[in-house]
């Protein structure tokens, strides 16, 4: 039985417990686009814990199975999605192929690494979801090369309003095995923050581009 809310906050436990997530609403990071973040996530670290990599690995792949049923194909995006997709692929015996960020610049000049066929019914594997941008771009990349892709899912999202927006443009399903939502629940009720730091890592959410505007207090 796949019970959603449970996994949601055992994925959350085991970032925040494993560093994979870190919470600094009064020392926020800057992300690569510049943003001021109160939390930063990297899923990688998630590869160098055992219990934790098995535990992601067979929610990912009851995920795929739970949310789209019968496919022919996994595939990552690069990079953090490719040793993800391929412990989803190895559980379900499937083909595994990634696509690049940009197609390369010698060689075959390929996007797309693996072999794939025009007509399989392919889900995208992701480590994270932000503005959902890179991640479109390889569906896009998949469908172009005549594959239909059945959706994508990921280890977590920040439900940013914005990634909803350009996922119902693309046509595009997503699925997370947790959010930004059940993490501070659980970091909350564990002590990972302070209970009045809620309302400074919501309003992020809410308007993360903005959000280093403000005068960050912790408060």
């Amino acid at each position: 039985m796949y019970n959603k809310s449970d996994i949601e906050l055992k994925v959350a436990e085991f970032l925040l417990q494993i560093k994979a997530i870190k919470l600094q609403p009064a020392n926020p990071f800057t992300w690569a686009s510049g943003w001021k973040s109160p939390i930063y996530c990297d899923n990688r670290v998630t590869l160098s814990h055992p219990s934790v990599r098995t535990y992601i690995r067979q929610k990912l792949s009851q995920l795929v199975q739970e949310e789209f049923g019968s496919v022919d194909l996994i595939a990552g995006v690069a990079t953090a999605g490719i040793p993800q997709g391929v412990l989803v692929a190895q559980d379900l015996g499937l083909p595994f192929a990634y696509v690049r960020s940009k197609a390369k610049e010698h060689g075959t000049g390929s996007l797309i690494e693996g072999e794939i066929s025009e007509g399989q019914r392919v889900v995208v594997v992701e480590d994270l979801i932000s503005t959902g941008k890179s991640s479109l771009q390889a569906v896009e990349a998949l469908r172009a090369a005549g594959c239909t892709v059945a959706g994508l899912v990921s280890i977590f999202t920040y439900g940013f309003d914005v990634a909803e927006e350009n996922f119902k443009a693309a046509k595009c399903r997503h699925a997370s095995l947790s959010n930004y939502g059940a993490l501070l629940e659980y970091a909350a009720e564990h002590s990972f923050i302070m209970k009045n730091d809620i309302e400074l890592l919501n309003k992020w959410r809410q308007d993360p581009a903005n959000w280093g505007q403000q005068t960050v207090t912790g408060q």
